[in-house]
This record gives C-alpha cells, sequence and structure tokens, in this order.
C-alpha cells in the first residue's frame, strides 16, 4: 500500500508538471514588452535556477562563470516569459552538468570543474541588416546532446532525460517564446560527452 501511495503519488505530481507546462505552452502571452535589463535578468533567473537545485539537492555544487557586456542598454522584451527561457535553459545545462558528473564520478582526471556554466551575452548586428540587437550564449560542460536527436529537441513533449523527470516542453516553450513571441533565434551547438551551447539572439 505504502509503495502503491508512494507511486501514484509521483505520478500524480507528474501529470500536475505535463498539465501545467501545456498551459503554459498554449497561452497567449499577456505581457507586455517593456525596456529590460537583460543582464540582470539573466543573472536573477541562474541563480534562482542554482538555489532552487541546492534546495532539492544539498550536494549539488557548480562553478558558474558570468561575462555580460554593460553597453547592451535595455532591450525591449516580456521580461516574465525571457526569464522563463532562462530558467529553463540554465535549468537543463545544470542537469547535463550534474548528469556528467556522475557518469564520471571515478575519473575526473577528463574533467576540470566537475560542474560549470558559462553565460555570456554580446551586442551584435543581423547578418546583412543594421538592427541592433542582443545575443546571449548558456553553455555548460555536460553530458552533451546527441546528434541524433538535436533535430528534435524542440519539438513539444520530445525529451532526453529518463521518465518522470522531465515533461519535454521546456526548450519547446523557450523556443515559442524567443522565435514567435520577439522575432528572435534559438539555436543549440553540442557535442556529446564535452556540453551544449544555446545561443539566444533578440532584436532591439
Amino acid at each position: 500500500m505504502t509503495q502503491n501511495q508512494e507511486k501514484i503519488n509521483h505520478h500524480g505530481k507528474r501529470a500536475a508538471a505535463i498539465v501545467t507546462g501545456m498551459l503554459q505552452h498554449a497561452r497567449t502571452s499577456t505581457g507586455k514588452k517593456e525596456p529590460t535589463d537583460l543582464n540582470a535578468l539573466a543573472d536573477e533567473y541562474l541563480r534562482l535556477s542554482y538555489h532552487g537545485l541546492r534546495a532539492k539537492d544539498s550536494s549539488f555544487n557548480a562553478q558558474m562563470v558570468t561575462d555580460f557586456d554593460p553597453t547592451i542598454g535595455k532591450v525591449e522584451v516580456v521580461p516574465q516569459d525571457i526569464g522563463r527561457v532562462f530558467l529553463n535553459l540554465v535549468n537543463n545545462a545544470f542537469y547535463a552538468t550534474q548528469q556528467r558528473k556522475e557518469q564520471v564520478a571515478e575519473d575526473l582526471s577528463g574533467f576540470k570543474n566537475l560542474t560549470g556554466l558559462d553565460l555570456r551575452t554580446d551586442g551584435f548586428h543581423f547578418i546583412k541588416r543594421t538592427d541592433n540587437g542582443v545575443e546571449f550564449r548558456i553553455k555548460d560542460n555536460g553530458t552533451g546532446i546527441p546528434d541524433g536527436v538535436k533535430a528534435r529537441i524542440f519539438q513539444p513533449f520530445f525529451t532526453t532525460k529518463p521518465t518522470g523527470q522531465g515533461t519535454g516542453l521546456g526548450l519547446s516553450l523557450a523556443y515559442d517564446i524567443v522565435v514567435k513571441g520577439h522575432g528572435g533565434t534559438l539555436e543549440v551547438e553540442s557535442t556529446e560527452g564535452v556540453g551544449t551551447e544555446f545561443i539566444i539572439q533578440i532584436p532591439a
């Protein structure tokens, strides 16, 4: 009975997470774009993700490196939505680094930083255009994404996480917010066993 109750509770929470993700995915954003300091927003959600994971697992630790460009100024975005993008991508990065740490636990000689997350921002110009924008790069030295699934990672409900650990809606939601909601781009560069880098470009 106890085991059955634990299973019911576990799958109930998973179903609730999926439904919540579906509602977020389907909803039309009611937020308004406003001039936002994206450097401060990214830093806030980076720390929110880190401390949230630490609250769940006190043994979790990560080396975080940020390199923000103070000259980019404020950009018109929906801060709550872009914050959700940062949170999803950073959570995934921390998950990947933790998984790789566990994989190489017996031999750390090839894994200099147990977990590493690099968050950078730079000013950029769209190719063949003069409109200014902002580019964010979120890089980790985690497990990486296999070549065979890269083309599917932004599809709703697709996840590489074990059953019960992911709904497959985080990256899909992030893609919709950046591309459809803000007219930007979200791309990924990854090498299995080396790490992953997500590149977000948002027009000013």
